[in-house]
């Protein structure tokens, strides 16, 4: 990630990200591969319902601990 503020991946909203949403599609990706959006408090119900009907949902984790734990 860059030094710019995260922001939510829901179309048109330009608030800062709290969530991460870690997704694959599992016709396309291998098992252990995550995708990623960001959600804000407002979105992330609607973002984690749009992934997760398809069954492409795996986790929902708070940004900062998704940060800390992609670090090296």
């Amino acid at each position: 990630m860059s030094d710019e503020t995260p922001i939510c991946s829901a179309k048109g909203c330009r608030a800062d990200a709290v969530w991460v949403l870690a997704w694959n599609n599992p016709k396309i990706h291998t098992p252990e591969r995550r995708k990623t959006w960001l959600a804000c408090e407002e979105h992330r119900e609607h973002l984690s319902q749009f992934l997760g009907v398809r069954g492409f949902l795996k986790d929902v984790v708070l940004l900062e601990e998704w940060e800390s734990s992609q670090k090296p």
